[in-house]
């Protein structure tokens, strides 16, 4: 075979293959410990998470709070990782932070919603309208808050629906939180006939408000005339529960007063109408 020659350019091939030599070693030498850093950077972020979280919970912080921080500093760590491991290419940092500034910028401007949903995030954790656990109604969602993110809240409906809602939206929005006191009152209607006895009909309820034992002598239940209706005398009835015992309480109640009321002949009138009819004469 025949050596092929390489044009004289003015250069000193030797010097230039020396050159790519070293460089390519150097850059393969970052390369690895590029990745490196970024492995055991992620390694290092994971141990110290752990050691936060238990940190937390030692000292019984709210387990909204420590969702909402861990997601943070997790994030913060991880953004000073990559900036080590781009560094260690040999890469400046300080320019490549400069060029992350203006994009985060742009992309800032261009995501006000989503810092909108973040600074919500912050003013949730603060002023605490509700904790992991909770039952509230938030943005026209009902359910059981399971998480709170950075960005968004995620909540556990009744029928097990797990529904991601943007904290802007919740925090523009009226916050009902069901579980924010440990007792709540149970209103009730119940109507019974015009032709009903309305002593009976109260003793009645108050024999089946005694019985429970699960509704709450103070505050006293309130079983009182409401309304005299088109079709029916309606009672109110409203027993205190603790917060856990309400939809028990509520449905069992209900099923005693149609059981007891049908046994003491008490009854629960359909509407009604009286319809008269005239017959005309002719003239």
């Amino acid at each position: 075979m025949e050596n092929v020659n390489i044009p004289d350019l003015g250069f000193d091939w030797d010097e230039v293959f020396a050159m790519l030599q070293t460089t390519g070693l150097e850059f393969s030498i970052n390369l690895v410990t590029a990745i490196a850093i970024f492995y055991f950077g992620r390694m290092i972020v994971g141990l110290v998470m752990r050691g936060l979280k238990k940190m937390m919970q030692a000292q019984d912080v709210d387990v909204t709070l420590q969702t909402f921080v861990g997601n943070l500093v997790r994030m913060v760590l991880l953004i000073f990782v990559i900036i080590a491991a781009i560094s260690a290419l040999g890469i400046q940092t300080t320019s490549f932070i400069a060029i992350i500034g203006a994009a985060g910028l742009a992309v800032g401007l261009a995501l006000q919603g989503s810092l909108a949903n973040f600074a919500s995030g912050v003013l949730i954790v603060l002023f605490r309208p509700y904790k992991v656990g909770d039952f509230v109604e938030a943005a026209g969602i009902s359910g059981s808050v399971e998480e709170v993110q950075i960005l968004t809240t995620v909540l556990k409906t009744g029928d097990n629906k797990k529904v991601i809602v943007p904290n802007g939206q919740i925090m523009d929005s009226v916050i009902t939180n069901y579980s924010a006191n440990d007792q709540r009152r149970i209103d009730m209607v119940i109507g019974v006939s015009y032709d009903d006895d309305l002593d009976k009909v109260r003793s009645t309820i108050e024999q089946l408000v005694a019985a429970d034992d699960r509704i709450l002598g103070d505050p006293a239940c309130t079983i009182a005339v409401s309304e005299l209706a088109d079709s029916s005398v309606n009672f109110v009835v409203r027993p205190w529960v603790k917060t856990a015992d309400y939809w028990s309480v509520l449905f069992s109640l209900t099923e005693a007063i149609k059981k007891r009321f049908d046994k003491e002949d008490i009854s629960f009138p359909f509407p009604q109408q009286d319809v008269h009819l005239y017959k005309a004469t002719a003239d």
